[in-house]
């Protein structure tokens, strides 16, 4: 039987997806990745002994990786070994306060009920509430292709669009049940992965608050590269065939089809192509004016989540007081979050997150030795220098130094630095950006940037500028959901 062919340009965690769920449905897949390695912005490396996750650090909503595998018959534990934190995470507040926020629903209660009388019961209310989008948001909208209105047409789905709060804000939904700012903090925390405000952001995302508390907050022994690995190696089984170190520089195209694909290595035809890599370079750079899907002006206007400075830094001694995950929420976040989302420019006293993997993992760092992952989230496009780099990791590891009551400068081993020049050369990421776009309620479901394109009847898209949005969880869905429309098309 003559298989139809697909190249699957990107090798991240949408790509990858939707590599073996064609590869599943029969097609001949081959990956074209640029870098020497798969896994896109959850890449890893490894220097003086200690080993980095260069992105995502969150393993969160362990079903939807779990529900992945199973469509292939296999278990997350056939590949890696999870494991549940508790405390899930730390916020420090300003004065060095602490704040651990337990694994377990009884003693997460008792810490809303410390703060704010009742609190607790509201949780558990508030959680009810998450749990019914959570269901429905994952379980069916987030695989929707985003392709026409008619898709959210029948009635059961029109009422519960209504019932999740599509358009009511997070921030209002939030100060319904609570009112002590340590907890409306808490809780508005997570849509921060999304790349809005909480005021900007639908109140559907108190989902994430599920994701968060009730589901519980994990971590893949090795590191968050091991997803990497066990999706290479899945792919591998189904027969996918990746080429890494093949940039794409030009896709060829006569009338309405695609006819090939140009990368530093040779030209590759196929029937049909899936484009992970960024949504904007595709459209602006790999395409010709006349098949591109949207213009200079349409891509200026679209609201991008922050980039990310990031530094990896490997110590030759143990932290104290620190946890796996730890956000540092010890200055106001209103003028950190006007220079993110309203007046872009670097920041004069940012939040910052630090991640110390060897808090659970003795594999990633020298015995006696410590690995920290510092992000601090700001605006996308803006310009990046050594100097600035510096001056913000020297302002983030003196407070980290009188948090911890330790001196860490002395200490440091190893150091790298990554930012937007960074994301732009390595992933071609538009403006810079970490996380794709915003998920507001104008770039929500048929609002984003179409899956299809609009003159090539043979190409698509998937990753984080289109449906459902920006995440691990809802990256793999992308390519779930991009392949069912391929397999449809071509079938």
């Amino acid at each position: 039987m003559n298989r139809k062919k697909a190249l699957v340009i990107g090798s991240g965690f949408a790509g990858l997806s939707a590599a073996i769920n064609l590869a599943d449905k029969g097609f001949s897949v081959t990956i074209l990745e640029k870098n020497n390695s798969i896994g896109g912005r959850a890449r890893q490396f490894t220097e003086s002994g200690f080993t980095f996750d260069m992105g995502p650090s969150w393993y969160w909503m362990p079903d939807v990786f779990e529900s992945f595998f199973n469509r292939f018959g296999k278990s997350v534990s056939d590949y890696y070994e999870l494991i549940r934190l508790d405390p899930s995470y730390q916020v420090i507040y300003e004065g060095g306060q602490a704040m651990p926020i337990p694994a377990k629903m009884d003693a997460l209660k008792k810490l809303f009920d410390s703060l704010e009388e009742g609190a607790g019961d509201r949780l558990e209310a508030f959680l009810r509430q998450a749990a019914y989008k959570y269901e429905v948001g994952i379980n069916q909208l987030v695989y929707k292709p985003g392709r026409s209105l008619k898709e959210f047409a029948s009635l059961k789905l029109l009422f519960d669009v209504v019932r999740m709060d599509v358009f009511q804000s997070m921030a209002r939904h939030v100060r319904k049940y609570f009112k002590h700012p340590k907890l409306v903090q808490l809780m508005e925390f997570p849509v921060l992965f999304l790349g809005a405000l909480p005021q900007n952001t639908p109140a559907l995302y108190s989902l994430m608050n599920y994701a968060d508390m009730a589901l519980g907050t994990w971590y893949p022994k090795g590191g968050m590269y091991k997803i990497v690995e066990a999706l290479g190696s899945l792919a591998s089984e189904l027969g996918v065939e990746i080429k890494t170190d093949h940039e794409v520089t030009s896709i060829v195209s006569h009338g309405q089809k695609i006819t090939h694909v140009e990368t530093n290595k040779g030209n590759f035809q196929a029937d049909v192509v899936i484009a992970g890599a960024d949504y904007h370079h595709v459209d602006t750079q790999l395409l010709n004016d006349s098949t591109r899907n949207y213009s200079d002006k349409y891509w200026d206007k679209r609201v991008l989540a922050p980039s990310s400075l990031l530094y990896y830094v490997g110590l030759d001694k143990k932290l104290e007081g620190l946890l796996h995950h730890n956000l540092f929420f010890d200055t106001d976040f209103a003028p950190h979050a006007h220079h993110i989302y309203t007046n872009p420019q670097w920041p004069e006293k940012p939040l910052f997150y630090a991640s110390v993997t060897s808090k659970t993992d003795e594999t990633v760092a020298p015995e006696g030795c410590e690995n920290l992952f510092l992000l601090i989230p700001v605006a996308p496009g803006l310009q990046d220098t050594d100097t600035i780099r510096e001056h913000y990791f020297e302002l983030i590891l003196k407070r980290m130094e009188d948090y911890c009551g330790q001196t860490l400068a002395e200490h440091i081993v190893y150091k790298r630095s990554f930012a937007h020049t960074d994301f732009v050369n390595d992933y071609h990421s538009f403006k810079g950006n970490a996380y794709g776009l915003a998920n507001t309620l104008r770039q929500t479901a048929i609002l984003k940037p179409a899956l299809k394109n609009k003159h090539l009847k043979n190409l698509y898209y998937t990753g984080q500028l289109t449906v459902p949005g920006p995440g691990v969880p809802p990256s793999l869905i992308s390519g779930i959901v991009v392949a069912n429309e391929v397999a449809k098309d071509f079938s």
